[in-house]
């Protein structure tokens, strides 16, 4: 598919038939990402992290992300790290079926460095967007924030802009086009956040789906006929 590396062979396409090769091989950064997580999770858990235990007595202090130490200055790296932690195995496979799926088709549709890009831009803006929120409220300070979600809804917000008319199926069951997918992920999350207590990061879900909507936006302003092709395209 690769509709946005096919638009810059040439002036602004790979030169040699060797990087050609590279960016047109079957190597899925998505697959990539996925292992990566995996690792990580399982290599942590080894070290003592447990998502039964507060973070501070784990070594999941040195990894999550906490606002009240960032503002200090101390574990800046912790922007990175959070991106490939999750708080349990039920966590960590919600993200990562979400990532194969969205993350494959996104990859595809724009070309493997602009999805990386997206993805890492999305997961540090996602923490960013969640330090200043809390900040500013005076609340999650000492709560720290772990995850790929930021990430993912970087990929969703693009998809919601270049594909708004996608079918896709939310939790495999229900039917609806990709924006009111996002939309209804979003809320829905905010909602079970609120009505059960539960520890969601729903500022950094929004971080990472301002960051993706944006640039969806910016592919649309920089080449409109490519993205009109491709919304129309998977509008059927």
């Amino acid at each position: 598919m690769d509709w946005f590396e096919k638009k810059f062979d040439g002036k602004y396409g790979v030169k040699s038939s060797y990087r050609r090769q590279v960016v047109n091989s079957n190597l899925s950064y998505t697959s990539i990402l996925i292992g990566v997580n995996v690792v990580a999770f399982v290599l942590l858990s080894i070290l003592g992290f447990s998502p039964f235990k507060p973070c501070e007595d784990t070594v999941c202090k040195f990894v999550a992300l906490q606002p009240a130490l960032i503002l200090t200055g101390e574990n800046i790296w912790t922007f990175v790290s959070s991106v490939f932690m999750h708080a349990g195995l039920g966590h960590l496979f919600v993200n990562m079926v979400s990532l194969m799926f969205i993350g494959n088709f996104v990859e595809k549709l724009i070309g493997k460095k602009r999805f990386i890009w997206l993805y890492f831009a999305g997961g540090l803006f996602a923490g960013l967007f969640f330090v200043l929120i809390a900040l500013a409220t005076g609340s999650d300070l000492n709560v720290y924030a772990v995850g790929a979600s930021g990430a993912i809804f970087a990929l969703g917000g693009l998809l919601a802009v270049l594909t708004p008319r996608l079918p896709v199926l939310v939790f495999f069951v229900i039917p609806m086009p990709v924006w009111a997918a996002m939309i209804f992920l979003m809320f829905g999350l905010l909602a079970r956040s609120l009505g059960l207590g539960l520890p969601i990061g729903n500022t950094a879900h929004l971080g990472g789906l301002i960051i993706g909507v944006g640039y969806g936006f910016y592919l649309k302003w920089a080449f409109p006929r490519k993205t009109a092709m491709i919304s129309k395209y998977f509008a059927r």
